[in-house]
């Protein structure tokens, strides 16, 4: 959690932000901006990002008024940081910093046109170096910092591109809060196209957007506004370093360029952050010498703005054009869509407020989405049977008092039904799964550990999964229902349980089962045995089904449900069926 001061001066930050980007050097007011990498090492710069719509990044008297000519607006690049402060290893003398500034500066205005320019610094050295720090990676971060404020404070606006991972504890923090306060830092996140590729679009567009927002967290989380932090992607073709990564064939990679250029938007409007960037269309070794990066560039505009190109032309039939592909698209009210089932927003919720925790709640409705594939639904009369069942033996027959005790677990008799329909549901699932017989070894450390549980025999009709699938048997205390240890001896009574309606009649008094041989004790050791081993597989069974639910989910914000096994009955135990 982030100090109250910290909250204040990141809101100060905000408002400095939607200042500096009013109008700046002509560039449209609407966020985010998308800026590409356009400098002489992108043969194709003229013919793709000379135009109106797009804002180039390049550096020089030559390209930078040749794509405005064309209609493209334009800011500064600097490729090369480290020639104006140094190193970590090797600092700049700091009394060079302001000169070596005001020479940057004069360089884009002349460059960009522009006089108060905007400028991306590439690129930030040993962002990950934690604390402390030594003496020269100390001098080095004052450095830039001096650079970038230097900078500002002659009314230029500085990107300064931050690569791979970062460290933002200790001094740490202050530093980036530092920068922030004068420069916007951009996070350059580089992914495998071919790696995504083979993910299939909707699991391709999540793992893209969830590594997006890690990156902005990092920042937002030391109090750093999303309106001081952009986003590079990355479309290089040299293997290694992230991007086409020898993705083939060429629509293959066209689909990802898309699909990433997509989700980069999804998440700059969900946060927000001012910039996207796309870097990569620069050739620099042979490895990097493409033919299919015209084209993908054009894809990205076009995935962007589809005014700006026309990528479903130039990328040809393997291209699939369509534009929700990865996305998340939803209805009103929808939290989660697997396939045909969704789970809304107000069941979650509502759910919430009975376990205190919606990711607790979102599991829950995992697990009965996915009980409930396999199972099918639970009649309605068999719910109404139970919910009447639970009334009479715990309620003195008083549907009142049921209905008091459901509005003080905050939950009404919709969602309480909803969760005996589980509890039905996941016995019946419960009882296909197969489980291996108990040992006898097993058998004895159980009936040695638990000599003192209560065991009644009992007669049962129709036969009962608690007395092992027979009418007649030691009922155990650890699986049998309670009420079997209540009735009256001889009695015929009868009781509703997960496993359905029975007439039971107790022929014996409950008795210790140490005061039973193991040799007769040994049926119902092995019912109660068996009865664990399945609640076992259950859980077993749900943790293999829930992940391949989830493979196919589109869910608010990616936030998908924790997998995992949740008995709401522990929060209502009154509902329990035994």
């Amino acid at each position: 959690m982030v100090s109250g001061h910290t909250l204040v001066a990141g809101g100060a930050l905000l408002g400095a932000a939607r200042a500096a980007r009013a109008g700046q050097c002509d560039l449209p007011d609407t966020q985010p901006h998308w800026i590409d990498y356009a400098e002489g090492s992108v043969a194709f710069r003229q013919s793709v990002f000379a135009r109106p719509g797009v804002i180039a990044a390049s550096s020089g008297t030559i390209v930078s008024p040749a794509l405005r000519a064309g209609g493209a607006r334009t800011i500064y690049w600097e490729m090369k940081l480290g020639r104006y402060v140094g190193t970590t290893a090797s600092p700049a003398d700091p009394t060079t910093i302001e000169p070596v500034a005001a020479q940057l500066f004069n360089r884009a205005v002349a460059a960009s046109g522009c006089a108060t320019p905007l400028i991306a610094i590439n690129e930030l050295n040993g962002p990950s170096t934690t604390t402390p720090w030594t003496v020269n990676n100390a001098q080095y971060r004052a450095n830039v910092f001096g650079l970038v404020k230097s900078l500002q404070a002659r009314g230029a606006r500085p990107f300064l591109l931050v690569p791979g991972s970062i460290y933002t504890g200790g001094e740490a923090a202050a530093w980036w809060q530092q920068v922030a306060g004068v420069a916007d830092l951009v996070r350059q996140v580089y992914l495998n196209a071919r790696t995504l590729s083979a993910l299939g679009p909707l699991r391709a567009g999540r793992t893209i957007r969830t590594a997006f927002r890690s990156a902005i967290s990092d920042l937002t989380a030391i109090g750093i506004p999303p309106a001081r932090i952009g986003l590079m992607i990355g479309f290089m073709s040299e293997q290694g370093y992230g991007g086409r990564e020898g993705l083939q064939p060429a629509s293959a990679w066209f689909d990802m360029v898309k699909i990433e250029t997509l989700s980069a938007r999804q998440v700059a409007v969900e946060l927000p952050i001012s910039t996207l960037w796309n870097w990569g269309w620069g050739t620099f070794t042979a490895a990097g010498n493409d033919p299919d990066k015209p084209t993908a560039a054009c894809v990205a505009l076009w995935a962007r703005d589809q005014s700006l190109c026309d990528a479903p032309g130039q990328a040809g039939p393997g291209f699939d054009a369509d534009l929700q592909d990865g996305q998340i698209q939803l209805a009103a009210g929808s939290e989660c869509v697997l396939g045909a089932d969704t789970i809304t927003t107000a069941d979650i919720d509502a759910l919430a407020r009975l376990t205190g925790d919606r990711d607790v709640a979102a599991t829950a409705l995992l697990e009965r989405l996915v009980e409930r594939r396999s199972a099918g639904e639970v009649a309605e009369s068999d719910v109404l049977d139970a919910e009447r069942a639970i009334i009479l033996t715990r309620f003195r027959g008083v549907r009142r008092l049921y209905e008091e005790a459901l509005g003080r677990a905050a939950i009404g008799l919709e969602q309480a039904r909803a969760i005996l329909a589980d509890v039905l549901r996941r016995a019946r699932v419960q009882a296909t799964l197969p489980v291996p017989e108990p040992t006898a070894a097993t058998i004895a450390d159980f009936y040695a550990a638990n000599a003192d549980i209560s065991v009644r025999l009992v007669e049962a009709s129709p036969a009962a999964s608690w007395l092992g699938g027979r009418t007649r048997g030691l009922a155990l205390s650890s699986i049998a229902p309670l009420r079997v240890f209540q009735f009256a001896t001889g009695v015929v009574e009868g009781m509703r349980t997960t496993a359905g309606r029975f007439s039971v009649r107790a022929i014996g008094q409950a008795v210790p089962l140490g005061s039973l041989s193991l040799g007769v004790a040994t049926p119902a050791i092995r019912d109660a045995l068996m009865a664990y081993a399945r609640a076992d597989a259950l859980e077993a069974w749900n943790a293999a089904r829930q992940p391949a639910a989830l493979d196919v989910a589109t869910c608010l914000r990616d936030d998908l449900p924790p997998v995992g096994s949740v008995d709401l009955t522990l929060y209502v135990p009154y509902l329990r069926l035994n």
